[in-house]
């Protein structure tokens, strides 16, 4: 019964997801001209809502941030209103907070303008918005409320009749027979009135909840339906991408007109179930009819899970979410920007690590501390990468055009997130994001409004790896990070228990 109980929490879990499964939050970490912020941004449950938007500055010198919500594309995403003032902590006074109303579904972002002593900068974090559930009202709130419509209608009924009775008789006399008919037919109007509109507001308020759970599906994550011929794979997706656009209730996301992200329009992530002892990192190429193909490379047989990563062109992103049975695959080498990493099972209980090896010697280590990890909490998670001597490694190299990638899956596959050391947010829309922000640059002071440190051209980089996130729930999860190293993508694996 436990076990079936746990099913049933695991599937119910699926359902409330989307791009970034189960990781609704959005985390960024950049740099905002000479200003370098940490910016997280809680999403309300229901749309419209109340998000929170949390902003660290690294140093002290920032004075005043100002924070506004617009769309990322198309109409209103060129007018953003009057921003907010976030309120500086009085505890911590590099730590910032605004409570924002979002109003609309889809492809958002949230402009941070920063001022300090070194002038004025803004960023812009794109955010996929879309509301996770819908609040019914308690009993005891629908009982005070429909006693006071009923009070009121009933209140307005009976005082029309004796106005039209007696507003035109003198005081003191008796009114006429035709003042008192008059007033019994308009009372009974004033009744029919009253309970038109009532139903008419029924009804207004019927199609509002329907569209309403019409747009909660919407932004679920859509199945991927797969086709195995051979080691060629096919991936479409089975359901219909649907986004509210505009005003529209929804428009239709055309596959042939995805956007690359990291030079790939798809990246794909099998993951071996259920031990998880398997990852496949993959970038199939778009074909006819708006799929996707991938010529396998050799691969061991077994369960998989599906998360193919896509965004549209307005920066919504997608993650298409499948199951897939391969037989042993005899296939061609991976293609330079695959991964794939195999190592140990999944232990119950998890055995928590901190330490991994890499497949050319050197090994991996996670700075986390003794702390306990807390869910809900953002934080910056700090990887060293050494060689096999030990030492601090001081070749890498990027990987498509990032220090690392990174994929956060929760055992029980509620959560997956492909995140990156700008946060959790689609480079993709990103780069959308800061187009839009540069071509309103009008001044030098804005020409430095927006850096992003996270794309790198240079050949070498640091051996330390930050990536700023915060796990969405308690429980345990398996951290696949992805380096290039020698040469050569490798990958990884960390278990970590959240509380």
């Amino acid at each position: 019964m436990r076990n079936l109980l746990k099913i049933i929490c695991i599937l119910f879990a699926s359902t409330l997801v989307y791009a970034h499964v189960g990781s609704a939050d959005a985390y960024y970490e950049g740099d905002a001209g000479p200003y370098h912020l940490f910016v997280t941004v809680k999403l309300p449950q229901v749309i419209p809502g109340i998000a929170e938007i949390q902003v660290r500055s690294a140093s002290p010198d920032v004075q005043t941030i100002h924070v506004v919500p617009l769309r990322l594309t198309g109409p209103g995403s060129n007018l953003p209103p009057i921003p907010d003032v976030a309120q500086r902590s009085k505890d911590d006074p590099q730590f910032f907070v605004s409570n924002l109303w979002f109003m609309d579904y889809g492809a958002m972002q949230v402009r941070i303008t920063a001022e300090g002593p070194r002038g004025k900068a803004e960023i812009s974090v794109p955010v996929a918005s879309f509301a996770r559930q819908s609040l019914t009202m308690n009993w005891g709130l629908r009982g005070i409320l429909g006693f006071c419509l009923v009070l009121l209608t009933v209140g307005l009924v009976l005082i029309v009749g004796p106005v039209v009775r007696d507003s035109t008789v003198p005081a003191g006399e008796v009114p006429p027979a035709s003042n008192r008919r008059r007033s019994r037919i308009v009372t009974v109007t004033a009744f029919i009135v009253a309970l038109s509109i009532l139903y008419l507001g029924k009804a207004w308020w019927n199609v509002e909840a329907a569209t309403y759970e019409r747009n909660i599906d919407l932004l679920k994550p859509p199945r991927a339906e797969t086709l195995l011929d051979g080691n060629r794979l096919v991936i479409r997706p089975a359901d219909q991408l649907m986004v509210p656009v505009a005003g529209k209730l929804s428009v239709e996301v055309k596959m042939d007109e995805v956007i690359p992200d990291h030079g790939h329009l798809m990246h794909l992530f099998l993951i071996r179930v259920p031990a998880m002892d398997s990852i496949w990192h993959l970038h199939p190429d778009r074909i006819a009819g708006g799929a996707f193909a991938e010529n396998l490379p050799t691969m061991a047989p077994g369960q998989y899970k599906i998360f193919a990563d896509i965004v549209d062109k307005s920066g919504y992103p997608w993650t298409l979410v499948g199951d897939l049975r391969l037989p042993q695959i005899i296939g061609g080498t991976p293609a330079t920007d695959d991964s794939h990493w195999e190592g140990a099972r999944l232990t119950t209980p998890l055995s928590e690590t901190t330490v991994a090896q890499l497949a050319d010697g050197g090994r991996m280590v996670w700075e986390r501390g003794d702390a306990p990890l807390k869910a809900n909490v953002p934080a910056n998670f700090k990887f060293l990468v050494e060689d096999k001597n030990g030492s601090p490694a001081h070749d890498l190299e990027p990987y498509m055009g990032m220090a690392a990638h990174a994929q956060v899956v929760c055992t029980d596959l509620s959560v997956f997130a492909h995140i990156h050391p700008a946060g959790s947010v689609s480079m993709a829309a990103l780069d959308i994001a800061q187009a839009a922000l540069m071509s309103q640059s009008s001044s030098a002071a804005s020409e430095m409004s927006m850096d992003m440190p996270m794309s790198h051209s240079s050949p070498t980089l640091p051996p330390e790896i930050k990536f700023p996130y915060g796990f969405p729930h308690p429980g345990d999860y398996r951290i696949f990070v992805q380096i290039k190293h020698s040469g050569q993508v490798q990958t990884a694996a960390f278990d970590a228990h959240v509380q």
